[in-house]
């Protein structure tokens, strides 16, 4: 490579884009810790059991379903900061939710506000989420194919430094104000987490400041026929009117007579002359979608209501299978009719800001979308799942806050970056495909080094030895799976594709992993860190599958074997 190559290769880093994804990555990783790995430390000094703490990360499931969501970022402009641009004013939303949440988390004790507290990190990982959207969709957006690896390096340095803070810095605060394993203070958690809510402010002014990217779809000006309250008017009720008809129905099966009625005086009042002015704008799409005619903009309440109808969807389906295997036929007909009418034509109409984008993936990848589906849904579940009681097993294998802040989180994030570096270099030399079935391999076997340090007990030599090889592996992992999703992203769709594709591989991991306490409390740790490695037996098996097809079929044509992005 030429000394210019390199040149040009430095100072792409320190270009204004770089510095800026560098600052939102910042913004980025904070939150995602203090809902997770940090707050499983709070919760475990507070004395909450390990089951708790286990359902307690289904927290994270946010991130997992953020692709639900993201057809808003893509197509909708929110009122009021709407001016800043679509990606800004979504950015800052975010930002001033998730410091808000941070403080009202911190005036929270799980000894005797628990549930008010997970409700508190449900809303940070909430606005996290969509800020992940946005940060994501901002960075497909403001520079082409070759810079993104260096936009994703400066991204993902910034994320790991405000992991670093908000692991490892969180523990050494909350310990320093007082609060250890022997002796809880709850004033010592919640002063340090609302320092951290106060290191929002940077990401906050980056995104007042940063230059709204071109999108490559740009949103209609012209406005709505319906103006935005009376569209947020409407879905609230019409909300109020969803819950209202099957809630009244059990209630009169229960023979809960007031409870029966209040659930009918809001159906009466939905339903009212009052009610149905309401309901206009939503009365007015399900006509459209009820005879087949497509809108030409997606407002917010066909943003709101496709949000809708795909939960609905979810859940009737979940519900479908459960009733029929418990033998409710009955019940589970009732739920295959529900999902056959949004299955249907005017209900894949009222989904489509959800469905086009997916539409479009399915289009242009045909039948591999399912193949590259399942490997993006597997990717990382064996160490994501055993990192939901990782900094669990430190402390009850002995290991000191300080121990696990240095080792764990200090020297854990110099690895992880080292990884990360790696990672790209190979991909450069050997392409996507088999560093991401390296990452994958190294990612899985690295937990069967914990299960040695379950036999030597609080060995601080193995604690380093087992971090370093873990975090690198992981480094090296989330370098070729963002540069692996990336590509397969078609920019008019950024936040939602993306959002999707990696919200995939979060999805089931996360689930499994609420199941983590109840697994060691029944197998015991060293038998918890094998079957989290042979979790990651599935993924390596479809990225071989993947990258032996992709080098028998060496055509240009063919979208994996060229997964430029459109």
């Amino acid at each position: 490579m030429s000394r210019e190559t390199w040149r040009t290769a430095l100072a792409a880093y320190a270009s204004p884009a770089s510095i800026t994804l560098l600052i939102l990555g910042f913004a980025a990783g904070l939150p995602a810790i203090l809902v997770f790995s940090t707050l499983s430390v709070w919760l475990r000094e507070a004395g909450v059991s390990r089951e708790t703490i286990g359902f307690a990360s289904w927290i994270s499931l946010a991130y997992a379903f953020k692709w639900v969501w993201s057809p808003m970022l893509d197509q909708w402009r929110l009122p009021w900061l709407g001016a800043l641009g679509r990606r800004r004013s979504w950015l800052v939303l975010s930002q001033v939710v998730i410091a808000i949440g941070l403080i009202g988390m911190a005036l929270c004790n799980p000894q005797h506000n628990l549930t008010m507290l997970i409700a508190l990190a449900v809303a940070v990982a909430f606005a996290s989420a969509t800020q992940d959207i946005a940060i994501d969709a901002y960075r497909l957006e403001i520079a082409e194919d070759k810079l993104q690896a260096t936009l994703a390096a400066s991204y993902m340095t910034g994320y790991r430094i405000a992991m670093l803070l908000a692991s490892a810095g969180a523990l050494f605060l909350a310990e320093w104000l007082g609060s250890t394993n022997v002796e809880y203070s709850q004033s010592a958690w919640a002063l340090t987490y609302v320092i951290f809510a106060l290191l929002i402010l940077p990401g906050l002014v980056t995104s007042l400041l940063i230059p709204e990217p071109d999108g490559a779809a740009p949103l209609p000006n012209e406005p709505s026929k319906y103006s935005f309250n009376h569209q947020l008017a409407g879905v609230g009720l019409f909300l109020v009117l969803l819950i209202s008809v099957p809630a009244m129905i059990n209630a009169l099966i229960a023979q809960a007579w007031p409870r029966a009625i209040l659930y009918l005086l809001f159906i009466i009042g939905s339903l009212s002359p009052w009610g149905r002015s309401l309901l206009s704008p939503v009365r007015h799409m399900l006509q459209q979608a009820g005879q087949r005619q497509r809108p030409v903009r997606f407002d917010f309440v066909h943003q709101a209501v496709s949000v809708i109808v795909l939960i609905i969807l979810m859940v009737s389906t979940t519900g479908m299978f459960q009733s029929y295997w418990g033998g409710y036929w009955p019940r589970g007909t009732m739920y295959l009719l529900i999902c056959w009418a949004c299955l249907s034509g005017p209900g894949r109409i009222l989904m489509g800001p959800v469905l086009t984008p997916i539409t479009d993936f399915i289009v242009r990848y045909r039948w591999q979308a399912l193949l590259l589906l399942g490997l993006i849904a597997t990717y990382r579940m064996s160490d994501t799942v055993m990192g939901v009681m990782a900094n669990v097993f430190y402390i009850d294998q002995g290991f000191s806050k300080d121990q696990i802040a240095s080792v764990s989180k200090l020297f854990g994030l110099i690895m992880t970056l080292l990884g990360a570096a790696f990672g790209g270099l190979l991909i450069v030399r050997f392409s996507i495909l088999p560093i991401l079935f390296i990452g994958g391999a190294a990612s899985a076997a690295t937990n069967l080094m914990f299960m040695l340090l379950v036999e030597m007990g609080a060995n601080l030599n193995m604690l380093i030895v087992t971090i370093s090889c873990d975090n690198f592996s992981g480094g090296l992992a989330s370098t070729a799976f963002v540069a692996y999703l990336s590509s397969l992203t078609n920019l008019k769709f950024s936040a939602t594709q993306y959002a999707l594709l990696s919200s995939l591989m979060l999805l089931l991991p996360r689930l499994l992993g609420g199941y983590s306490g109840v697994m060691v409390e029944r197998l015991g740790y060293s038998d918890f860190f094998l079957v989290t490695a042979l979790l990651g037996i599935p993924t390596l098996i479809l990225i071989a599958w993947q990258w032996s097809r992709t080098r028998r079929i060496a055509d240009p044509a063919d979208p994996l074997a060229n997964t430029e992005r459109n």
